[in-house]
């Protein structure tokens, strides 16, 4: 049986520094946010619903969807941000199970579903185990607008847009400290494969 990891964390946290470490050691990972862009790709059932809901004009010359105007579009509207995760959420979460059947029949001992908002869309019954990636938020906050470019008010907007970290760590198997060097965060990563192998 493969022992299904979720790994999350926040915005500018470190998951993605987390996620590929673990790649590099060859656990498959199955990334919800590169599956969320697949799954709008045009022609696929949930970029015509999206376009039929949105409208063509927030396509790219190219077809694409333009995902920052998008962005813009349901970050100040409720309704119409609930109206895109009923669209995209369902095909993302079939598409993520897919890959984990696909992974499981390999036989892997560990499975990571990297899940940014695993706790905001409530989906800890895809995984065994929680991995949170932690940093407090003032180093998130730092992070986030070096990382991005943003402005302070742009910056806590995002990070206040998902669930505190800090309220995450309750419901979280296994934490990783992400304050500090690289090398201490291998370290943890290493404990807790091995905890859990």
């Amino acid at each position: 049986m493969s022992l299904i990891i979720g790994l999350t964390g926040g915005i500018a946290s470190g998951k993605s520094t987390v996620s590929n470490y673990l790649k590099n050691k060859k656990i498959p990972i199955v990334d919800a946010d590169q599956i969320a862009r697949q799954v709008v790709e045009p022609g696929q059932p949930a970029y015509i619903e999206i376009i039929n809901h949105f409208g063509a004009d927030i396509l790219l010359s190219s077809k694409q969807i333009n995902r920052p105007k998008l962005g813009k579009l349901i970050f100040d509207d409720e309704q119409k941000r609930l109206k895109l995760n009923d669209i995209v959420h369902p095909a993302v979460r079939s598409q993520m199970l897919l890959e984990k059947e696909h992974y499981q029949k390999q036989n892997y001992q560990q499975i990571v579903m990297d899940i940014p908002l695993l706790y905001e869309s409530q989906l800890f019954y895809l995984v065994d185990k929680v991995l949170l990636v932690y940093v407090d938020e003032n180093v998130q906050l730092e992070r986030l607008m070096q990382r991005n470019q943003y402005d302070r008010e742009t910056a806590l907007a995002r990070i206040h847009s998902q669930w505190k970290l800090i309220d995450k760590k309750e419901r979280a198997d296994a934490i990783i400290d992400n304050n500090g060097s690289l090398e201490a965060t291998y370290q943890q990563i290493e404990t807790i494969l091995k905890m859990w192998s």
